[in-house]
C-alpha cells in the first residue's frame, strides 16, 4: 500500500465510522479542492452513491466559476445538494463592501451554518480541513464536538489513540468529522491527479496567475504562477515557499482572528 492508498483507506474508515455513529450527517462542500476531494472519497466509500446530503453555505460572493462547477457536478453525481444562506444578514446589508472580513465570515458562513443545522437537524458535519492549512486547524481531532452555541473548546479535546475516536455528541450539539486531517496540500493534488477528480478551472494559471485557495471574491486574490495543469501545480508545490492561503484576506488569516472564528464555529 503506497502513501496515497494509506491516506485514502484511513479517510474512508473515518467516513464509514461516522455514518455508523450518527443519524443525520451532512457533507459541507465549499467547491474547493479539499472538500471536492472529500466528496470524492465519500462517494468512493459508498460505491458512488452518497447516503447523506451535501450542504453548500452560500455567501453570495463566490466566483461564478464556483457556482457553475457546483451545479454541474451536483447534477452529474446525483447529489442531494442543499444550498443555504444567511438571508437575514444579507437583507441587513452585511457585505464585504461595508463590513470587515471577520464580520462577513462569521455572519455569512458560521451563522448561516448554524441556521442550516437548526433547520435540518444535522448531528454530524463532514468537513474537508487539513492540519497543515493553518496552525489553529492543527489543533483539531478527527471527531471534534461543538456545543449548541457552536463553541469549540480547542483546549479540552479527547485524545485519539490507535484509531479510537470519541464521537459522542450531547443533545443539541453536533460533531465535526475531519477525514483529511493527515493530508497535505501536495497529497491532495497528487490524489486529484491519480483519481482524475474534477477540479475548478480557477486553480489553473492564466496570464501568470492562479488561485491556490478558493473563497469569496472580495477577499481572495490570485498568486503568481505559471502552473496551468495538474503536473505543473504538483511540481510548483514541491519548491514553493508561498503559504497556501497567501491569497486570502490577511486580517482573517492572522492566527488570533482565525482561532476566534473557529472557536465560534467557522469551518
Amino acid at each position: 500500500m503506497d502513501h496515497l492508498e494509506e491516506l485514502e483507506s484511513n479517510s474512508i474508515y473515518i467516513i464509514r465510522e461516522a455514518l455508523w455513529e450518527f443519524k443525520k450527517p451532512v457533507l459541507l462542500w465549499s467547491i474547493g479542492k479539499d472538500s471536492t476531494t472529500l466528496l470524492w472519497l465519500c462517494r468512493k466509500a459508498f460505491l458512488g452513491k452518497l447516503p447523506f446530503p451535501v450542504l453548500h453555505i452560500d455567501t453570495s460572493y463566490k466566483f461564478p466559476e464556483m457556482y457553475s462547477f457546483r451545479d454541474n457536478w451536483a447534477k452529474e453525481w446525483g447529489l442531494d445538494l442543499i444550498v443555504e444562506r444567511n438571508e437575514e444578514a444579507l437583507d441587513k446589508g452585511v457585505s464585504y463592501e461595508t463590513h470587515d472580513a471577520f464580520t462577513c465570515c462569521h455572519e455569512l458562513k458560521t451563522v448561516a451554518l448554524q441556521k442550516a443545522i437548526a433547520k435540518h437537524g444535522y448531528d454530524a458535519l463532514f468537513v474537508g480541513i487539513r492540519s497543515d492549512e493553518h496552525s489553529v486547524r492543527a489543533k483539531e481531532r478527527h471527531f471534534s464536538p461543538r456545543d449548541s452555541q457552536f463553541q469549540w473548546d480547542y483546549k479540552n479535546q479527547s485524545a485519539e489513540i490507535w484509531n479510537h475516536h470519541s464521537s459522542t455528541a450531547d443533545e443539541g450539539n453536533h460533531i465535526r468529522v475531519h477525514p483529511l486531517l493527515e493530508w497535505t496540500e501536495l497529497d491532495i493534488w497528487n490524489y486529484i491527479e491519480r483519481e482524475g477528480i474534477p477540479i475548478n478551472e480557477l486553480y489553473f494559471a492564466k496570464d501568470g496567475k492562479r488561485y491556490r485557495s478558493l473563497g469569496c471574491m472580495p477577499i481572495t486574490i490570485p498568486v503568481e504562477s505559471e502552473a496551468d495543469n495538474l503536473e505543473k501545480i504538483i511540481e510548483e508545490l514541491k519548491t514553493s515557499k508561498t503559504a497556501e492561503r497567501a491569497g486570502r484576506a490577511q486580517d482573517k488569516e492572522k492566527a488570533f482572528i482565525m482561532q476566534k472564528l473557529r472557536s465560534l464555529g467557522y469551518m
